[in-house]
C-alpha cells in the first residue's frame, strides 16, 4: 500500500462535491481514523509546518465540560459525551468558516460514526482524510493507554474497530498512517487539496 491513498471511493465524501450543494472546503480539513492513529499528533504537526489553525475537538470538550473525557463517561455516560462533541464540532466549524482562517481538525475516534457529526462535515464542504492504521498497530499503540474509556481488551478493541471501519471507509481520503507522524504529514500535503499548499 502506498503512503497516501485518494480518494476512498465510498460514500457522500468520495464525489466531487461533499455534500449537496457544499462544494470541497479547501481550507477545512478534518483528519479521522480510530483511537491510536495519531490524528492530534498528526494534525499538530501539519497545522505547524504549513501555517494552520489546529483544533483538537476532544480537548474543546474537556474544556467544555470541565472534566477529562473519562469522568465525562464515567459520571454523565456516552450520550452525553456525543452531545458535547456534537456542539463542539459545530462550534469549531462555524468559526472556521466564519473567520475564513485556515483549520485542520482533529476528530474523536467516535465522531463519524455518529450520523449528524457527518452531516455537518459535509455541509461545512471538510474535507476528510482517513488515518488508516492496521488494527494490530493500532492495539500495539493504545496497550499501555489508561485514559481511553472503549478500551477495554483486545477483544472489545477489535470488536469496536470493525464497528467503525465503515465510517471511517466513508472519508473523502485516506492515508496510512502506520509511518512516522512526519511521513504522515507529507503524504496529506501530497494529496494536494490544502489552499495555498504546495505538493
Amino acid at each position: 500500500m502506498t503512503d497516501a491513498l485518494t480518494p476512498a471511493g465510498k460514500g457522500d465524501f468520495s464525489s466531487g462535491t461533499v455534500s449537496s450543494g457544499a462544494r470541497l472546503n479547501r481550507r477545512l480539513l478534518a483528519l479521522t481514523g480510530f483511537m491510536g492513529c495519531g490524528k492530534s499528533t498528526v494534525a499538530r504537526l501539519l497545522a505547524r509546518q504549513i501555517g494552520w489553525i489546529h483544533t483538537d475537538l476532544d480537548k474543546r470538550i474537556v474544556a467544555q465540560a470541565g472534566l477529562t473525557i473519562p469522568e465525562i463517561f464515567t459520571q454523565l455516560g456516552e450520550p452525553a459525551f456525543r452531545q458535547i462533541e456534537h456542539e463542539e464540532l459545530e462550534r469549531i466549524l462555524g468559526e472556521a468558516t466564519e473567520t475564513g482562517k485556515p483549520t485542520i481538525v482533529s476528530l474523536g475516534g467516535g465522531t463519524v460514526a455518529q450520523s449528524a457529526n457527518t452531516e455537518l462535515l459535509q455541509k461545512s464542504g471538510c474535507a476528510t482524510v482517513w488515518l488508516q492504521c492496521s488494527v494490530e498497530e493500532l492495539i500495539q499503540r493504545c496497550s499501555h493507554i489508561t485514559d481511553r474509556p472503549l478500551f477495554k481488551d483486545e477483544t472489545s478493541f477489535r470488536q469496536l474497530y470493525q464497528e467503525r471501519l465503515p465510517f471511517y471507509e466513508l472519508a473523502r481520503y485516506r492515508v496510512e498512517s502506520s509511518v512516522e507522524p512526519l511521513r504522515v504529514v507529507q503524504s496529506i500535503i501530497a494529496l494536494g487539496i490544502l489552499d495555498g499548499v504546495p505538493q
